[in-house]
C-alpha cells in the first residue's frame, strides 16, 4: 500500500515540475530555428509545404493520386468480373458481337472527361506559379560546378558563394549541420514577403529547387529564369540542384533561412560588410 502511494506521489511531483518548466521548453523551441523543409527517415509523403504554390501543388498531387486509384480498382475490378462472366466454364456458347457503339462512346468520353478534371484546375496551378506578384525581394541564384552564388541586389548588391559542408567541424556559425545539405554560407529571407528569385548559370545547366516550397526552376547559361516563394513559417528549409550538370552534382545542396523582418534586417547589414570587404578583396587581385 505504501509503495503505491509513493509511487502516486512520484508520479504527481513529475507531472507538476513537467507542467511548471514545460513552457520554457516551449519558448525555446520556437524561439531556436529548426530545420523543418527536410526529408524524415522513412517518411512516405511529401514534405510540409510552407508556401501558398506547395500547398496547390500537393493538393493536386492528392488529387490526380485519387483519381489513378479510383481508376485502377475500377480497371481491376472490371478484369476480374470479365474473368469470371465470360470464363469457359461460365460461357459455354460465347458471343460473337464484336462491337459496341455505346461502349465504345464511353470509353472515348469518359477519359476525355477525366483529362479535362484535372487540367483545368492544373492550368491554373501553372498559371499561379507562373505569374509572380509584386515582390518585396529579389535574389538571384547563379549555378556553377558545383556550388551557388547569390546576389541581393535589393540589399546593396552583395554577393557571395554557397558551398557544401563536408563535417560538422566545418561549420563557421551555430546551426544544425545536415549531411549533404548543409552549406557555409546561407539564403537568408524575411517570413511572409514575396520572394523573386531570378536563376541562371554560369556553366551548364542546373536547377534551383526546394520541394517545401513548391518551387523548381532551371538554370540555363545565358538566360535569366524566374520563379517566386512567400515562406509561411519561420525555419531551415534544404533543397538540392535537380538537374544532372557533371561529377559534383550531389555537392550543390541550398540551405535558405526563414526569419523575422527584423532578424532579416539585422542579417542584411552584417552581409554587407562581411561580403562587401570579401568582394572587394576580389576584385583589387
Amino acid at each position: 500500500m505504501s509503495y503505491n502511494l509513493n509511487k502516486i506521489k512520484k508520479s504527481f511531483s513529475s507531472i507538476i515540475i513537467s507542467l511548471l518548466i514545460s513552457p520554457l521548453f516551449g519558448f525555446q523551441s520556437v524561439t531556436a530555428l529548426e530545420p523543418k523543409g527536410i526529408a524524415k527517415d522513412y517518411g512516405i509523403d511529401l514534405q510540409n509545404p510552407v508556401t501558398d504554390v506547395a500547398k496547390d501543388v500537393y493538393s493536386m498531387h492528392a488529387f490526380v493520386t485519387i483519381i489513378m486509384a479510383l481508376i485502377t480498382l475500377l480497371v481491376l475490378g472490371l478484369l476480374i468480373w470479365v474473368c469470371y462472366r465470360y470464363s469457359a466454364k461460365k460461357n459455354n456458347k460465347p458471343s460473337k458481337t464484336v462491337h459496341n457503339t455505346l461502349v465504345e462512346i464511353l470509353w472515348t468520353a469518359i477519359p476525355v472527361l477525366i483529362l479535362v478534371v484535372i487540367a483545368i484546375p492544373s492550368f491554373k496551378l501553372l498559371y499561379k506559379q507562373d505569374v509572380i506578384p509584386e515582390p518585396d525581394l529579389t535574389i538571384k541564384a547563379i549555378g556553377y560546378q558545383w556550388y551557388w552564388g547569390y546576389e541581393y541586389p535589393d540589399n546593396g548588391n552583395f554577393s557571395y558563394e554557397a558551398f557544401m559542408v563536408q563535417s560538422k567541424d566545418e561549420l563557421e556559425e551555430d546551426k544544425p549541420y545536415k549531411r549533404m545539405l548543409t552549406t557555409d554560407t546561407k539564403v537568408v529571407v524575411p517570413v511572409n514577403k514575396i520572394i523573386r528569385m531570378q536563376v541562371t548559370a554560369a556553366d551548364v545547366l542546373h536547377s534551383w529547387a526546394i520541394p517545401a516550397f513548391g518551387v523548381k526552376t532551371d538554370a540555363v547559361p545565358g538566360r535569366l529564369n524566374e520563379t517566386w516563394f512567400k515562406a509561411e513559417n519561420i525555419g531551415i528549409y534544404y533543397g538540392m540542384c535537380s538537374e544532372l550538370c557533371g561529377v559534383n552534382h550531389q555537392s550543390m545542396p541550398i540551405e535558405i533561412h526563414v526569419v523575422t523582418q527584423e532578424d532579416f534586417e539585422n542579417w542584411v547589414e552584417e552581409a554587407k560588410t562581411k561580403y562587401a570587404s570579401k568582394n572587394n578583396l576580389l576584385a583589387n587581385n
